[in-house]
């Protein structure tokens, strides 16, 4: 049960790393785009330049989950590289439950009413010819979060079977 909930959760983070990855060639051709009309034809879009920020935040939040997945994310592996496998599983469930879960939860939850203000008060860019619609860029914060939960909890159902799985071999090995 538990590798089918790794899978699960494993092919939520591969879904989001493939639509980082789309949103990173966009994130290319539109500073590309902007470089080029900017250079060679002197003419600059603010909407353009917004568009980049948006993207690269885009790129950014829903890539974390992936690194997760991957384990490309930060750690200290000055030490954790030459721990056991059954003390780097009950290293990754206590950071789960003590950071990973409550912090993006709780940045998820408090992220759903600083998108929701965002679109009540219709915020828009305060730059003339900027982009509407702030509330979707603010949106993809407390999405992302949540995502970083849910590849958490895939973590966690991969470190529980590591845990296992070590006690299961050393049985084997006695």
């Amino acid at each position: 049960m538990l590798t089918a909930l790794e899978g699960f959760f494993n092919r939520i983070s591969d879904a989001l790393g493939h639509i980082s990855s789309v949103l990173f060639l966009l994130l290319v051709a539109n500073v590309v785009y902007d470089v080029v009309m900017r250079y060679v034809f002197n003419d600059v879009s603010i909407a353009f330049q917004e568009l980049e920020w948006h993207l690269f935040s885009a790129v950014f939040l829903l890539g974390v989950p992936y690194a997760i997945k991957t384990n490309g994310h930060v750690r200290v592996d000055i030490f954790y590289e030459r721990f056991s496998p059954k003390v780097q599983a009950i290293i990754d469930i206590l950071g789960i439950f003590i950071w990973l879960l409550p912090f993006s939860l709780l940045v998820a939850w408090y992220g759903i009413d600083f998108a929701y203000q965002a679109y009540d008060i219709g915020e828009q860019s305060g730059d003339p010819g900027g982009l509407p619609y702030r509330w979707i860029i603010k949106a993809v914060i407390p999405v992302s979060f949540f995502f970083i939960a849910t590849s958490g909890l895939g973590l966690l159902c991969k470190s529980i079977s590591q845990l296992l799985n070590a006690d299961t071999h050393k049985k084997e090995q006695a």
